[in-house]
């Protein structure tokens, strides 16, 4: 007896953009994921549409942690409606704006279909799905509340994502100015200087001692703007290369960061509030404490966090109290380990890491909006005396000989 074994390989499946007319000759368009153009147009052929042109799709813009948090709601949101995974799954990739985003659900939706599940079909796009994620979908597929792990994981991404707005808007506009003062500086430097320059060397006297320096700074500007503008971009590739592949070089600019003056205070709130938001999310979905700590620890965003939560993971798997650990760390304020003692003893240790959240991502809205208040003069005064001095340093000439006529 022979056995002849058969395996069934997956067809890759592309997106093609199609125009055509149909049955009363208007012409239409539209879109359609197949394995080729045979496939569109035998498809189309049976809707009655007349293929005119068929070209294969390009893959479509960059995937964002917005995308996939705004899948997330419209996956849980359809669940919850009663709609099925598999048509939710076509709802959402089909009328996506982005074709990568929809490339990427047709794609796990075709997992699948094939017997996968939910969960393991994300597993194998860990660039966009981190194992918190699959950890809670894979929770919700055992329970068979794949729906409420859905929403609260939706829920999650969005505060998350909405902290991260604030931090960013409390950067963003400090380092613009410093762009652009530097700009400006620059382009005065280069063209305006020089300019003064000529005009001074006729003067046949003794300039005052600011005009020289600025003048001196100057001449070095128009001799080496290259290696200037060269090193400044070169450093900041290097820097934020560094920071990216090397963990040492994280551990020191994370510790750096939650030291800044100003700034520091805001990232450790933000830090503690995505935190306790990341561990209250998991522990309600039913994930044990020590599993859930290793996606804590991922989700921290700061290497001094995800150090002293890989250390409180250990604590805690070998007995010790969650407030202990956590005691121990010496990176929570008093208030979160009272809470979180709280919660312990009282066994709702989710609720009490979800009010610990909401208080410190309120603090952080509270801090932002402060941050605003205090930096506007300041980047006005500093801006005024930068750009003020360069100014009156070149006049002063002028002002002495105006002085000396009169």
């Amino acid at each position: 007896m022979v056995t002849i074994a058969t395996s069934e390989k997956k067809v890759k499946e592309f997106n093609f953009i199609w125009e055509g007319k149909d049955k009363t000759g208007r012409a239409i368009k539209g879109e359609m994921r197949a394995a080729g153009t045979v496939v569109v147009t035998s498809t189309l052929r049976k809707q009655g549409i007349r293929v005119t042109k068929i070209t294969k799709a390009r893959a479509g813009g960059k995937i964002t942690d917005k995308d996939i948090t705004l899948f997330t709601r419209q996956l849980a949101t359809m669940m919850k409606s009663g709609v099925p995974l598999l048509q939710a799954f076509d709802i959402v990739g089909k009328g996506h704006s982005n074709r990568a985003v929809g490339k990427l659900l047709m794609d796990i939706k075709s997992e699948v279909e094939t017997g996968s599940s939910l969960a393991n079909a994300f597993k194998k796009h860990p660039l966009y799905f981190d194992s918190l994620f699959c950890n809670l979908v894979a929770a919700g597929e055992a329970a068979g509340i794949l729906d409420n792990l859905l929403d609260r994981l939706a829920t999650y991404k969005e505060k998350i994502q909405a902290i991260k707005g604030k931090i960013k808007s409390a950067l963003f506009y400090p380092v613009s100015i410093i762009v652009v003062a530097f700009i400006i500086t620059a382009v005065i430097m280069i063209f305006v200087i020089p300019a003064f320059k000529e005009l001074f060397q006729g003067f046949g006297a003794d300039l005052p001692a600011p005009t020289l320096m600025v003048m001196t700074i100057s001449d070095f500007f128009v001799a080496y703007w290259w290696a200037i503008f060269g090193g400044i971009g070169g450093g900041l590739y290097v820097f934020f290369y560094a920071w990216k592949r090397s963990a040492a070089m994280q551990h020191v600019m994370d510790r750096l960061a939650l030291r800044l003056p100003i700034f520091g205070e805001v990232i450790r709130k933000a830090t503690i509030a995505r935190w306790s938001r990341t561990l209250s999310t998991m522990f309600a979905a039913g994930v044990p404490l020590v599993e859930a700590l290793n996606s804590v620890a991922g989700a921290a965003g700061n290497q001094v966090y995800y150090e002293a939560t890989k250390n409180i993971q250990n604590e805690v798997s070998t007995g010790s109290s969650l407030v202990d650990a956590m005691m121990a760390t010496n990176v929570f304020p008093s208030m979160v380990l009272q809470m979180v003692s709280i919660g312990e003893e009282s066994g709702s240790l989710d609720a009490m890491l979800s009010k610990i959240a909401d208080f410190f991502e309120a603090e952080v809205d509270d801090a932002v909006e402060a941050l605003s208040s205090l930096m506007e003069p300041l980047i006005m005064v500093v801006l005024g005396t930068l750009i003020g001095g360069m100014v009156v340093a070149m006049y002063l000439p002028i002002f002495k000989m105006g002085q000396v006529v009169g």
